[in-house]
């Protein structure tokens, strides 16, 4: 039996609601902002909802890209800096980069992947206009009360990149609840998918008028030609949006059986010395959108990934990330050299990035798992941390 790295769960009954659906969109012609995109937006925006507060508001958008530079846009980081984490994906400093701003790596706590009060006051600058906090994995660092204290007091958007976070929460909290604003993703591999497409959560009735605005060419009305922001064709289809709406449906249980995969790999961990999860904070309860393990100093990846792929059948997911992003090519210009600030690069600023981006995995975990394919990865992962420690 093969496991792959990931599997994208759509029941019978969901393809045929969403066919059904499909078929009714096209007879009408409504293919976008029609009725779809808006019980989308109200579902998504429900599911999110933070204990003694009302639904967020919430824009649909075509990516999660797109609700990341939508977000910026509204708050205005234009000639100013973000402060991202080096561990991120490269959408989260290229939205900034679109959105006229300047990204600032900053690094992370090894305890979270996340960034920490710390690392943040290492980069702020006298032009920072928002942090980009990421939510990797699905988990929210217990240090995010800490971080949005740090923002408010400086008068600093936080923005909460949470791409990977649906339905995660701390202390009862839902991810996207945290910041100025959130910004979340339905590629296909995301718990919730809708093929491509992504959401803009917030409070503010600012920042959702001008994002409604953003998403549709910059224009102040659907039916009127006149623009008023430099905008962009961002919106979501319907049928995209109804893909959404009924896949959302299974936020609930697909977590659930997320957090049983992850219990039983945890208890698999626990056995070996030296291979060790990326626990999860207390308070927090996190969606395991990845399940994220770190290996031993100096163990060679490549050779693990390939041991679990050739010789059990397991194909292990994707890293979050291998590379850090002041390391891609693409990003040189705003690499921090030695002192920590941006400019040429010399030494490594950034250790715990760089340590960790180099040295962990993230094992398989579907929505639908069966017990044979965990215990086939279990059994994997005990043969390839063998030969690890024959090394």
């Amino acid at each position: 039996m093969s496991v792959q790295a990931a599997r994208i769960v759509f029941p019978l009954a969901d393809r045929e609601e969403i066919a059904a659906a499909t078929a009714e969109i096209l007879r009408t012609g409504a293919l976008t902002l029609g009725p779809y995109t808006r019980q989308f937006e109200a579902a998504f925006a429900d599911a999110h909802r933070a204990p003694d507060h009302g639904a967020p508001r919430a824009v649909a958008v075509s990516s999660g890209t797109a609700a990341l530079e939508i977000t910026l846009r509204c708050i205005g980081v234009a000639d100013r800096d973000v402060i991202v984490p080096a561990n991120t994906f490269f959408a989260t400093a290229e939205a900034a980069l679109r959105a006229g701003g300047r990204p600032v790596f900053a690094d992370i706590d090894a305890r979270t992947f996340a960034l920490s009060p710390q690392t943040v006051t290492a980069a702020l600058t006298s032009r920072t206009a928002a942090v980009v906090l990421v939510h990797i994995g699905g988990l929210i660092t217990p240090q995010v009360g800490e971080l949005r204290q740090i923002c408010a007091d400086r008068g600093i958007a936080l923005v909460e990149d949470a791409a990977h976070a649906h339905g995660s929460t701390y202390a009862g909290q839902p991810a996207g609840s945290f910041g100025t604003a959130a910004g979340f993703s339905f590629f296909p591999t995301k718990v919730v998918t809708c093929g491509e497409g992504g959401m803009i959560l917030t409070a503010s009735p600012d920042i959702e008028r001008d994002a409604r605005i953003y998403r549709d060419q910059g224009k102040a009305d659907v039916g009127a030609n006149r623009h008023v922001r430099h905008g962009y064709a961002w919106r979501m289809s319907e049928q995209a949006a109804v893909t959404g709406l009924v896949h959302l449906r299974r936020l609930g249980e697909f977590i659930s059986r997320r957090r049983e995969v992850a219990a039983r790999y945890d208890e698999v961990l626990a056995e070996l010395d030296g291979l060790d999860p990326l626990a999860e904070p207390e308070g927090c309860r996190g969606n395991y959108y990845k399940y994220i393990a770190i290996l031993p100093d100096g163990a060679d990846r490549a050779r693990f990934r390939r041991q679990m792929a050739e010789e059990h059948d397991v194909r292990l997911a994707g890293e979050v990330y291998d590379m850090p992003l002041h390391l891609q090519p693409v990003f040189t210009e705003f690499a921090p050299n030695a002192s920590g600030r941006p400019g040429s690069r010399s030494g490594p600023p950034l250790p715990v990035s760089e340590d960790l981006c180099a040295r962990h995995i993230c094992l398989p975990i579907h929505s639908d798992m069966t017990a044979n394919e965990v215990d086939q990865v279990c059994g994997a992962v005990r043969a390839a941390h063998h030969a690890l420690a024959r090394v």
